[in-house]
């Protein structure tokens, strides 16, 4: 499997990480000191502000650090789940419209990694998540939509393909809600409009899908094709390409 990918993004995001999370920090500690100050009653304002800054700053933070510094990170995991059963496939990482995206012969597959942990419930596309506490405050992002997630993604990547490889005229594009916990066994995810499972069960669930009909030589070449050319500048330094037999 040939695994390309923005390093460069994610160094400059890891860093932002980083920084927002480092100001936000010292920005709430700011607001709580404000308590100790002669007449704080008066500064109460600015105290309601820095808290309120510093904690959006901090969420800035945990939102890029759950993506681009978490160890492994999500790009890694998909990487070592992926590499032996599409051995003959491409990964994008943070190069296409879609953030993850998987060429192989049969098609294409989108992939929507989520890290959050609690109990996790669908029903078609409503999602409910419980089991937080305070946690869904100040360390943890809220779930979201991810079916939403995954429809948005496969459409930016249509859209891109028909831009980029006009003469593709049909192409199977599938979407995949990847949960990537370790230790989150709380998923009653099996009635999601769209495929959604714990990152262990991805490779099994891949292996059953093999029986697809590929899609035309021609058509994967345009395809590829297309993708490659948001990822010239990692074809022509073939270091950052790691390929798998």
């Amino acid at each position: 499997m040939v695994i390309l990918r923005d390093d460069q993004r994610i160094a400059r995001l890891k860093r932002a990480s980083q920084i927002t999370s480092f100001l936000g920090m010292g920005i709430l500690l700011a607001g709580m000191l404000i308590l100790f100050l002669p007449d704080a009653t008066n500064l109460i304002f600015y105290q309601l502000v820095a808290l309120f800054f510093g904690w959006m700053l901090s969420q800035i933070g945990i939102y890029l650090g759950n993506r681009y510094v978490r160890d492994p990170r999500p790009d890694e995991l998909l990487d070592e789940v992926l590499r032996k059963v599409a051995r003959n496939g491409r990964i994008y990482h943070y190069l296409l419209p879609a953030t993850h995206v998987l060429l192989i012969p049969s098609g294409i597959i989108v992939f929507v990694p989520k890290y959050q942990s609690g109990t996790i419930s669908v029903d078609g596309d409503k999602w409910k998540q419980t089991g937080l506490g305070l946690r869904r405050f100040f360390s943890q992002e809220r779930l979201g939509n991810p079916s939403r997630e995954a429809e948005l993604s496969v459409e930016a990547i249509a859209s891109y393909l028909n831009k980029n490889a006009p003469s593709v005229e049909e192409v199977p594009i599938g979407a995949m809600i990847v949960f990537t916990a370790k230790g989150n066994k709380n998923l009653d995810i099996k009635k999601s409009n769209i495929p959604a499972m714990h990152y262990t069960k991805v490779k099994g669930y891949l292996r059953q899908q093999k029986r697809e009909k590929p899609i035309s030589e021609e058509d994967f070449a345009a395809i590829q094709a297309a993708f490659d050319k948001k990822a010239a500048h990692l074809i022509d330094e073939p270091e950052l390409i790691e390929a798998e037999a």
